[in-house]
């Protein structure tokens, strides 16, 4: 689901996500992965913004973030990723569309939602099989949340507007894990 451009104005908290052409491979080395973050918090200066959640999948990312000033934050996106689809076709040899159709965006109205927005962006490694535990995948802001690294970006507001602490975000992120578990389980118990 897209938003309007008017939209995006100073305060509005965004999901932004986006994947690859049919499941190829956005991210190849954590070189990738690290050379997209270094550009996107360089952007990040022109285009202020608060990151709240992210997490780069293989072929997919999303991010949960403010916007900080009048400058559209889906900016910082567009920059970012010509600039990373420029470096991957050089570094990879590869030519021709890397991304599918357009940026998605989601304006984010309600609190609540956008504490479990956090939780399904740190628990995507661990649905998609990459890892056992979310604090396996360094590609996230999770190890920020459940304070085992202290990097950017990552603000902390989020997790102290929603919960007491790190140690009740890990609990939260467990009872998602159960719910994620449950959903998957209800989903084989109805008749087709």
């Amino acid at each position: 689901m897209r938003c309007p451009k008017e939209s995006f104005i100073k305060g509005e908290i965004f999901h932004i996500y986006h994947r690859s052409i049919e499941s190829f491979l956005l991210f190849k080395e954590d070189e990738d992965h690290e050379w997209f973050m270094d550009r996107f918090q360089k952007k990040m200066i022109i285009y202020p913004t608060s990151v709240f959640a992210y997490c780069l999948m293989p072929n997919h990312f999303h991010f949960l973030l403010r916007q900080d000033s009048e400058k559209p934050v889906y900016r910082i996106f567009n920059d970012s990723l010509s600039s990373y689809v420029r470096h991957y076709n050089f570094k990879y040899k590869h030519r021709g569309i890397l991304l599918d159709g357009h940026l998605q965006h989601v304006n984010v109205k309600s609190n609540q939602y956008a504490a479990y927005l956090c939780q399904y962006i740190h628990y995507n490694p661990k649905k998609a099989g990459l890892v056992n535990d979310p604090v396996d995948w360094k590609h996230s802001n999770y190890l920020e949340w459940i304070g085992l690294r202290n990097s950017k970006p990552f603000t902390e507001k989020m997790l102290y507007d929603y919960f007491e602490d790190s140690n009740q975000y890990r609990h939260e992120m467990k009872e998602h894990e159960k719910y994620v578990k449950e959903k998957s389980f209800s989903k084989l118990l109805i008749d087709n």
